[in-house]
């Protein structure tokens, strides 16, 4: 009977592990997959037998292979998962960066606007209007806008 139930902990353990890792699939990120590979490691090793809970040697097998499976995710998480480095855009960042007009852009107002990377900025030209549907390139950031002029292509 202590078997059956050690064996039922066993499993119970890889199917929450093995929900944490679909998890972690799903929403990339989360960093459940280190726990995750924790407790299938752990409940594979109840279902071998060893005894983590009750015997000094298991519980430091149990330890032992947690911290090692810990570190091993961690390393091969980080060499699968794309550069995660902070990212932020300001209008700053963009000079250089090419754009769409999406609404037409003059000299003399900021009401034109320019897509850029997905996202949609105030501008005006630096000389004359650029109607929508032009390719442009940011010159300068001024303000709550940015500067821009027509690619010649």
């Amino acid at each position: 009977m202590v078997q059956a139930v050690g064996a039922s902990f066993g499993w119970l353990l890889i199917v929450f592990g093995t929900l944490l890792m679909v998890a972690e699939a799903i929403t990339p990120g989360f960093f459940v997959a280190v726990p995750g590979t924790v407790l299938i490691i752990l409940g594979i090793l109840i279902l071998l037998g060893v005894d983590i809970f009750s015997s000094g040697i298991g519980v430091v097998v149990g330890v032992f292979i947690a911290i090692a499976a810990a570190g091993f995710t961690i390393w091969l998480y980080s060499r699968f998962s794309a550069d995660t480095s902070p990212f932020t855009l300001s209008r700053d960042s963009l000079v250089g960066k090419e754009g769409q007009v999406t609404t037409e852009v003059n000299q003399d107002t900021i009401t034109g606007k320019v897509r850029i990377g997905g996202t949609d900025w105030s501008a005006r030209s630096t000389a004359g209007a650029i109607p929508a549907g032009r390719t442009v390139v940011v010159v300068e950031s001024q303000g709550v806008h940015i500067v821009v002029k027509e690619v010649c292509v």
